[in-house]
């Protein structure tokens, strides 16, 4: 049974007297705990999808529901509760809060939920340590290199227990084999903690382990792929 369905989804964006179309006509279900990659050239379409998906910005019109909620019939408060509750980001630039430690990074949303401090502590330490990184936890951003970011910026994303992560170009900034690693460790998390994936990339690594690609061009979804029958490292489950 899909957990995100999208139907009729439009976007459009005013440029000065100009109504410039940026998705059209998006029907689209997704299943639970799955690898699911949307792709296309740059300016197709994708990362407005994904940011439509993460309540980050709102649909012209046509509708999303995720987890069974209609984010149409959601002010903007509780779309702001809605993504910090159920939602992770990941982004290709990672933005991780500088002046702040890999555990201050992790730990942020969770003050921001209201999350008791011994909760968090053992939050942020097993996820951390999840990610490999708990020896560096007191390491700011600058003292890490970028996949140690990326790691950072996973752990964050899961810090709240959300059902979907959605991640744009996570791979972009990374280098072919610190990339590979990155994907694997997606993959982990996933089976792991039982969560569902979505990217938006034209990485073919990451287009490689996934379990579904959507293909947008032009704002439109020209093919969606089952992929998950096909054998592959990084998608076989334990």
């Amino acid at each position: 049974m899909s957990i995100l369905q999208i139907r009729q989804l439009n976007k459009r964006y005013r440029l000065d007297d100009i109504s410039v179309p940026a998705l059209t006509d998006i029907q689209l279900d997704i299943q639970p705990n799955r690898f699911t990659v949307l792709s296309g050239p740059s300016g197709s379409g994708k990362t407005t999808l994904l940011n439509l998906i993460g309540a980050l910005d709102r649909p012209t019109s046509g509708e999303i529901i995720l987890n069974g909620q209609p984010l149409s019939r959601l002010n903007d408060d509780q779309l702001a509760d809605f993504r910090a509750r159920q939602i992770g980001f990941i982004f290709q630039n990672f933005n991780l809060l500088p002046v702040l430690s890999a555990y201050e990074n992790v730990e942020y949303p969770l003050i921001l939920a209201k999350v008791p401090p011994q909760v968090r502590r053992n939050r942020v330490m097993e996820l951390l340590a999840a990610v490999g990184l708990a020896d560096k936890a007191q390491h700011r951003p600058g003292q890490l290199s970028g996949g140690q970011r990326q790691r950072v910026a996973i752990a964050r994303a899961l810090a709240t227990n959300a059902q979907w992560i959605l991640a744009d170009e996570p791979t972009a900034n990374l280098d072919q084999a610190t990339g590979a690693a990155i994907i694997a460790l997606m993959r982990q998390m996933q089976r792991d903690l039982q969560v569902s994936f979505i990217f938006s990339s034209h990485d073919p690594q990451v287009l490689a382990a996934a379990d579904e690609a959507v293909f947008i061009r032009d704002g439109r979804i020209v093919e969606s792929r089952n992929l998950a029958s096909q054998p592959h490292p990084e998608r076989a489950y334990a």
